[in-house]
């Protein structure tokens, strides 16, 4: 098995309008994998990973639903936690970071069907802030909002 440190990819060529993410895509699914098994429980599609920012979508699945039909609030806050977490480790390459605050804003009930997490940094730093729109796939407005911090061990 890897260790965290191996599994973060260190930045190559950059792009000097907009910096690389600091972990691939596949480099961020392995991490999960290895030292996140829990992130498999729900099932969750990591989509795209950027310097700051991180797309994923919670799959329709009626486990995931409550009565009335729609997505439970727990399957929406453990998708934006892990959203935000892919967003905080593209901007920083540092997988030991663990979530310091959650707040999540339920704006309307999540239609049963996938749910697209949109996250991004705010803040950089030891403690970084960021935010998460969550969104219906099939389209619409966003059924959650979700604003956290992280706290972002210092690389040694």
């Amino acid at each position: 098995m890897s260790k965290p440190s191996e599994i973060a990819a260190s930045p190559g060529a950059r792009d000097t309008t907009r910096p690389e993410a600091r972990i691939s895509l596949e480099a961020f699914r392995e991490l999960l994998d290895q030292l996140h098994p829990f992130a498999a429980v729900l099932g969750i599609e990591i989509l795209d990973i950027r310097h700051g920012q991180a797309t994923l979508r919670l799959p329709p699945n009626p486990a995931n639903q409550r009565l009335g039909g729609i997505v439970a609030g727990p399957m929406l806050m453990g998708l934006a936690d892990l959203a935000l977490y892919a967003a905080v480790v593209g901007a920083t390459g540092v997988v030991e970071s663990v979530t310091a605050s959650l707040t999540i804003n339920f704006l309307r009930g999540a239609p049963a069907g996938g749910i697209v997490a949109q996250a991004r940094i705010l803040k950089t730093g030891r403690m970084t802030a960021g935010e998460v729109l969550l969104l219906p796939e099939g389209g619409g407005e966003p059924v959650a909002q979700v604003v956290s911090t992280w706290s972002v061990p210092r690389k040694n």
